[in-house]
């Protein structure tokens, strides 16, 4: 016996025509949506990237260019850098007399053990520890120097600090030979 398969009616053909058709209707629209979404989402970023910031100016709002804007914002470090560090205010430490020691002392070791160099950055306090560093402040020029604290002394009464040729001589008390300085301790520092 051989089975016979009847074709399906016209009616059957036609429902079966309009179902593909609503289906491919559904599917180019789904794709459509979705291509304007992932559009959307690129002029979004790429708005975003090329947006001009807007900053309260008086009453109204002014634009700001990304770039600028982004350059000009500090770039946040985990630790400051030694220059930043040194450029920090410090605790004061008090007005005082400062001396300083130049080339006849050069070549003998300090107190640190490092070998006196008048051309250095460097000098000598009673108390603080060996490696601080100390702004010292000229108040009579307002010119100031970073040194670093590597030998012991002054041992001169009324004096505070001694200072080496080469930071007296940034802050000008080379003339002079003693004067009248202010201390600022620099915390945080990274020898």
């Amino acid at each position: 016996m051989t089975e016979t398969h009847a074709l399906p009616d016209r009616r059957a053909r036609l429902r079966a025509f309009v179902r593909l058709k609503l289906e491919a209707r559904m599917l180019r629209g789904v794709l459509i949506l979705a291509l304007i979404g992932i559009a959307a989402l690129g002029f979004g970023w790429w708005h975003r990237a090329h947006a001009v910031e807007q900053v309260p100016l008086g009453r109204g709002v002014a634009g700001v260019d990304p770039a600028i804007a982004a350059a000009e914002r500090p770039v946040r470090q985990l630790r400051p850098t030694p220059m930043e560090t040194l450029r920090s205010i410090g605790r004061s430490m008090g007005m005082g007399k400062a001396s300083h020691y130049g080339p006849g002392l050069a070549g003998n070791p300090t107190a640190s053990g490092e070998i006196f160099n008048p051309r250095k950055l460097t000098a000598a306090h009673r108390t603080l520890p060996l490696g601080s560093r100390v702004r010292v402040i000229n108040p009579r020029n307002g010119q100031s120097v970073v040194v670093r604290i590597n030998d012991r002394g002054p041992f001169v009464a009324g004096r505070v600090i001694d200072l080496s040729t080469a930071a007296a001589r940034r802050i000008g008390l080379m003339q002079q030979g003693v004067g009248r300085v202010e201390l600022r301790l620099l915390i945080g520092e990274s020898v």
